[in-house]
């Protein structure tokens, strides 16, 4: 996650040149978006998730889950193919304005993830109760922190974070529309997980709260 956000941050990780051209690079880098998209979703579905468990048990598969998208993110910044074709190149006042906007995002996000406290999105509290003799114990449903003002705060600063990198070049907005679209798509999924899961509970909150933008509610 460190290095993500440092990669958003600057635009490069590891500024390994493969010497391809430009429309090679560009189809590499869709791959490695791929890649680490199938990854993430495929994991996360029910399914998949029965059948890890059948291999590491429940205890585990956050865990395995983590570690299998770190791979991929690593192997993304690691192989990523800047362009030198710019568009856009913010300086002085636009250019503070938008690291001012991605420091605002990370905030945001460290909030996002102190209101869900309870979550082990790392799968690493599973564990450690495991070691201790415990049982994670279902939550109730609890609106705190960002979202009292979206439902998804944490994609909301992560595209806060996309669309804040200052130097618009190809392989950039290649990054930025492909990750806004699968977050979209994964927002509107999750969301008719949650409302297969929570039922009336959820449907009331879809009501009261915005979905992805502060104050315009899309359902």
């Amino acid at each position: 996650m460190l290095i993500l956000g440092w990669f958003l941050l600057t635009g490069q990780f590891f500024p390994l040149n493969l010497g391809l051209n430009e429309s090679e690079s560009l189809a590499l880098n869709a791959l490695l978006c791929m890649i680490f998209f199938v990854q993430h979703s495929v994991m996360v579905r029910k399914p998949f998730q029965r059948w890890l468990e059948g291999i590491f048990t429940n205890v585990f598969t956050g865990a395995v889950y983590s570690i299998a998208s770190g791979i991929c993110v690593l192997i993304l910044v690691f192989f990523w193919q800047q362009s030198s074709t710019a568009f856009i190149s913010l300086q002085g006042l636009p250019r503070l304005f938008c690291r001012m906007m991605f420091l605002l995002a990370i905030a945001g996000n460290i909030w996002g993830n102190r209101s869900l406290s309870h979550l082990d999105p790392l799968g690493i509290k599973s564990i450690r109760y495991r070691l201790r003799g415990k049982e994670i114990r279902p939550q109730p449903f609890v609106l705190k922190g960002p979202y009292r003002i979206v439902r998804h705060p944490l994609y909301l600063f992560s595209l806060m974070m996309i669309w804040s990198f200052p130097d618009l070049t190809s392989d950039r907005l290649l990054f930025n529309f492909l990750w806004t679209a699968w977050i979209i798509i994964g927002t509107l999924l999750e969301e008719r997980g949650l409302v297969n899961t929570l039922g009336k509970t959820y449907q009331d909150y879809q009501k009261k709260i915005p979905m992805l933008i502060p104050f315009i509610k899309i359902r």
